[in-house]
């Protein structure tokens, strides 16, 4: 469907954004010798092995020992060393949220927290795998930053910027094959929102994978003379909130979409932006107070409605409110 659509962003493969973690792991590795890898048992699953096997110095495989992983990262950090860590999402957060609390934000350390398997698209690893809270866990504590890249090359965009942002990160991608749709030689501004398309009549808020989605659903509400605006928040703390309300100024409603709860998730900060500053009419895609389960990611998307038939949908319900 995406190919014979008059999309305005265009793909010609499909990549996983974990590989643009670790090409953008390796790059940044090679620009700067304090950063240094640890990893919980997943080297293969987050993409380490090449920046392993070309500074095996500079790498700690801390074994399925997650919790100890964040103890270690932040007192690396002490010695000036930029380390990142690297485990699947849910064992990024849920599972070490005491210690990434206690010794990595509360002190501001400068932890690179990289988690891979993001959301429903983990696919047949099924619920206790697919984490769909952590968003809203980090973008919670004091001091953290929150991303959430599109595709393989903002991925590799944002490894290598946020080396040279002083203070916690949080950096989320995932597992499946995506459209590689934004530019290979991208500028990754942290905190800064990307228009990728202009409209009049609604704003689209998409980010990770959803932000394709949101442009094929742009050009299907297109093809029914509807307007939208997509914006990409890859940076969902801090928020753009001067992008946020320049766009809605101007169409009136927003949707948000995201591989997330509904509870505390994207959408929730950008209805907190709307709320005290420029009320709006505001539909949300994103998971309803539910766990995922195992299956084929597209199939899950579709399920769960992350998806870019569900997003039409969200604005057809927007602009009746408006």
């Amino acid at each position: 469907m995406e190919k014979t659509l008059d999309t305005k962003f265009t793909y010609t493969e499909k990549k996983d954004t974990r590989s643009g973690f670790g090409d953008g792991f390796l790059e940044v590795g090679r620009k700067n010798p304090d950063v240094v890898g640890l990893c919980a048992d997943l080297i293969g699953s987050l993409k380490m092995g090449a920046f392993q096997k070309e500074f095996p110095d500079r790498f700690f495989q801390v074994g399925i020992a997650e919790a100890n992983m964040m103890g270690v990262a932040a007192g690396l950090t002490i010695g000036g060393k930029i380390p990142y860590t690297g485990t699947f999402a849910n064992f990024s957060t849920g599972r070490v949220y005491d210690q990434i609390r206690q010794s990595i934000a509360y002190s501001g350390k400068n932890v690179k927290i990289c988690a891979s398997h993001a959301g429903l698209t983990l696919g047949e690893d099924g619920a206790t795998h697919q984490i769909l809270e952590d968003v809203g866990m980090m973008r919670m504590l004091p001091h953290m930053t929150v991303i959430n890249p599109c595709d393989y090359n903002q991925t590799k965009a944002a490894t290598i910027a946020i080396a040279d942002y002083e203070g916690p990160v949080y950096l989320r991608f995932g597992r499946p094959k995506w459209p590689i749709f934004t530019p290979a030689n991208q500028k990754f501004e942290i905190g800064k929102a990307w228009k990728m398309i202009d409209g009049k009549d609604v704003s689209i808020f998409a980010t990770g994978h959803l932000v394709w989605e949101a442009v094929v659903a742009e050009a299907l509400l297109r093809e029914e003379g509807i307007q939208a605006e997509v914006i990409n928040l890859h940076t969902i703390k801090p928020l753009d909130t001067e992008a946020i309300l320049d766009s809605v100024a101007k169409t009136g409603c927003a949707v948000t979409a995201e591989e997330h709860q509904l509870n505390g998730g994207m959408g929730d900060s950008v209805a907190q932006t709307l709320v005290r500053n420029h009320p709006a009419p505001l539909e949300m895609v994103g998971v309803n107070d539910s766990f995922g389960e195992s299956g084929k990611p597209e199939d899950l998307l579709e399920k769960y409605g992350l998806n870019a038939a569900n997003i039409v949908k969200a604005v057809k319900r927007v602009l009746a409110r408006k």
